[in-house]
């Protein structure tokens, strides 16, 4: 999405910090965050320079924030917002991968899950069609539990749509000094579309394969000298051979007080989907090799499956600025969620995995079986965060901290897997989307119940020793609360349990920085990852066995510490080609060194005996070569991934193995070239290398490699036209995996999309 025709002749904007004499600031309120922030920050409120009626040099911007630019309009990012307040990539000693509005919009990125699958070192589990397991570095990402947005964590287990993004950024390696909980491999942050002074306005159309038909309206009013509105919109509908996607999104924001001592911004997201849910395929193998056969877009799911998700929360934010390098954000969010899916698990009818030998697999007439799977869950979720920054002289260095406060209650009811009433239906190879209903309705559910609450304190440091040297050092506390309750279901009798852990997280890094071009980092940081989760554990069995006295695996679960890891990490950050690209390398080393053993029960609980690491390096790259020239490419390369201690029987992964879900590579390429005025090309290519799934040791799926094009006509410089063609090659590919099938990646696709701006 730009703001002008895609020219790299096409006028620039006007400065968009135009300076004007000093404004008053509108009438002074208490920081909302001051009662929040009081235990931890009342020292430093105290050397705060005192708040005055007027800013000397406060200005009001009159048009886009330049970030907010850019990413209409580069590929490359020199910003982000993932470390706590905004940060010039090469300050933060870790890596970052930053995917911008244009990358999304030249490779019509609509659904995040595939935006997710153009950044390397992610991988995913397959099962229950949503990311609830995704994978970074080989690590998990706490079901969904890291993946946030506008640095406040996003609900699991749902569905997402890029029309509200400015952008999507990927911090890779452990990060809980800055979010808690979760973070081993990293953490995913989605920005979303903020209102600025200018009116700019654009509408988009897309017509696709499978039936698709997408709209999206992005409308940007100023309303005020210091206030604007933003309403992003968005209608999705396809119908790909039987497996169907319905979207509807409205995101608003007002913002006012832009750029003055006091400034707010209010918000409304709304998205709701329903869809039939592709569960998986069911494969052949060879000499250990999966081997996908059936097609990826025949779905042999029942008509009468669906997956159902709603998203809705409302976003409060307040910035009190007392000078230009000190100020306090503090941001307060209450969201409902809800999921609903009745799926269908399906496998070759001879055998649960197989039908017969490749020499003769399968014809039309091969039975398919379905066997009914089904997730409910509803969850509201309240979180307030305030954050505050200021710059300062001490000990005759300079100081830059961040420091802050959060605070999250999470209220649930879930059932985590159920089985859907039998239909009794099946069908063969020959007849996928054969329009059959479940003629059986939903039988009651029992639904337990997870209340959590998540207190956070951090505090982090820069130290700048001298023009080129910087020492980073952090720290945060947190203390997690949950409690289960469970009705009686079955044999088991009604339940309640409570979990309590108080754990620190620390960070400390090392920036060298000669000149304004180069940057390099060392760091070590830690995260830990609570075992009681409300995603582990099922209905009732939090009590030991009134008849044999037996602990149940949920208890021993609940009872066990937090798994910890940490993540080593050196490497450099350049700026190059007269700083219209950068380039960013790092070498990396992550460990889960005390891993939960099922292997290894005692009494009451788990023992945290085992290990497994991830030694790498990582490879990103984002900018223009020439003036028709862009790339953007990131690769990730683990060439030792390792189980260090853990089980050493059973057909999942033992001691020894190579770590699940773990490729050895995985790369994106994304490159345009403007042939003419009017013309750019663009190219893409997604590799990830072999990888065994999740629960099967003896088994590989091979490494595949898709193809991505665009062609797109600038008419003139409110309207274009694009043309995309993705998985050009019609690969067919297992992309995410499970012990038992598997989930094929995309097949070829077409969409011609029209966008005016107005």
């Amino acid at each position: 999405m730009t703001t002008q025709a895609h020219r790299p002749d096409a006028p620039q904007q006007a400065d968009p910090y135009a300076t004007s004499a000093p404004l008053p600031a509108k009438a002074a309120l208490l920081p909302l965050g001051a009662m929040l922030l009081a235990s931890s920050l009342s020292a430093l409120a105290q050397s705060a320079p005192t708040a005055e009626a007027t800013l000397s040099t406060v200005t009001v911007k009159e048009q886009a924030d330049p970030e907010e630019i850019k990413a209409k309009n580069t590929l490359r990012a020199t910003e982000s917002t993932i470390g706590k307040g905004k940060q010039a990539l090469r300050d933060i000693p870790q890596t970052v991968t930053v995917m911008t509005e244009k990358l999304l919009d030249d490779r019509n990125l609509d659904d995040f899950r595939e935006v997710l699958k153009t950044t390397s070192g992610v991988t995913f589990q397959a099962g229950e069609t949503g990311e609830e397991d995704v994978r970074l570095r080989g690590f998990s990402l706490g079901q969904a539990g890291d993946i946030y947005v506008d640095g406040m964590r996003d609900a699991p287990l749902i569905e997402r749509d890029t029309f509200n993004l400015d952008r999507v950024e990927v911090l890779k390696g452990s990060a809980s000094m800055l979010f808690g909980k979760g973070s081993t491999g990293g953490v995913v942050n989605q920005v979303s579309k903020q209102p600025f002074l200018m009116d700019q306005h654009e509408a988009e159309l897309t017509l696709g394969s499978g039936q698709e038909k997408r709209v999206t309206g992005d409308f940007n009013l100023q309303t005020g000298d210091d206030a604007a509105l933003r309403v992003n919109a968005m209608v999705h509908d396809a119908d790909n051979h039987g497996a169907t996607v319905n979207k509807k999104g409205l995101a608003t924001a007002y913002r006012w007080g832009i750029g003055l001592k006091d400034e707010f911004s209010v918000g409304l997201y709304h998205l709701e989907t329903d869809g039939t849910p592709l569960y998986n395929h069911p494969w052949f193998t060879s000499n250990g090799e999966i081997v996908p056969t059936l097609p990826a877009q025949n779905y042999y799911g029942l008509a009468s499956d669906y997956l159902k998700t709603q998203s809705t929360y409302a976003t409060f934010s307040h910035t009190h600025r007392f000078d230009h390098d000190t100020a306090l954000k503090t941001t307060v969010r209450h969201g409902s969620y809800e999921r609903d899916l009745v799926a269908s698990v399906v496998r070759f009818g001879q055998t649960n995995g197989a039908a017969t030998s490749l020499s003769n697999p399968y014809n039309d007439s091969t039975p398919i079986t379905r066997t009914p799977k089904g997730r409910i869950g509803f969850s509201d979720l309240t979180q307030v965060q305030s954050d505050f920054s200021t710059q300062f002289e001490a000990a005759g260095f300079k100081h830059s901290l961040i420091t802050g406060v959060d605070l999250s209650m999470e209220d649930a009811q879930r059932n985590q897997s159920y089985a859907e009433a039998a239909s009794g239906l099946s069908t063969t190879v020959g007849t996928p989307n054969d329009g059959a209903v479940n003629p059986n309705g939903r039988a009651a559910l029992t639904l337990n119940t997870f209340k959590a609450q998540n207190l956070g304190v951090y505090a982090q440091d820069t130290v700048s020793l001298n023009e080129a040297l910087k020492l980073v050092a952090g720290l945060r506390l947190d203390h997690f609360k949950g409690s289960y309750d469970a009705p009686a279901n079955g044999s088991n009798p009604e339940a309640h349990f409570e979990i309590s852990d108080t754990l620190l997280s620390p960070r400390f890094g090392v920036l060298y920085q000669p000149d304004e071009n180069q940057s390099y980092y060392a760091s070590v940081g830690t995260s830990y990852n609570t075992s009681g989760d409300t995603y582990q554990f099922a209905l009732g069995a939090f009590v030991p066995n009134a008849t044999t006295g037996a602990i149940s695996t949920n208890q021993r679960i609940a009872n066990t510490p937090p798994e910890k890891s940490r993540n080593f990490e050196i490497g450099g950050k350049f700026e190059l080609f007269d700083k219209k690209a950068s380039l960013g390398v790092a070498l990396f080393h992550s460990e889960k060194y005390n891993e939960r053993n099922t292997d290894e029960p005692t009494a009451d609980s788990y023992l945290l005996s085992g290990k497994r690491h991830a030694t790498g390096m990582e490879f990103n790259f984002a900018g223009r070569l020439t003036p028709k020239w862009e790339i953007f490419y990131n690769h990730t390369w683990i060439p030792t991934a390792k189980i260090d201690n853990g089980t050493t029987t059973g057909n999942a992964q033992r001691e020894g193995d190579r770590p699940a879900l773990t490729p050895k590579h995985s790369a994106s390429l994304w490159t345009t070239y403007r042939v003419a005025p009017m013309w750019r090309l663009g190219l893409g290519l997604n590799y990830r290398g072999e990888q065994s799934p999740e629960g099967n040791r003896t088994l590989v799926a091979k490494a595949f490699t898709t193809v991505d094009a665009m062609v797109e006509y600038t008419v003139n410089e409110k309207t274009s036209v694009k043309f995309n063609v993705t998985n050009l090659t019609d690969e067919l590919y297992a992309d995410s995996l499970y012990r038992g099938f598997y989930a094929p990646g995309a097949a070829r696709a077409i969409q011609v999309s029209l966008k005016h701006l107005f």
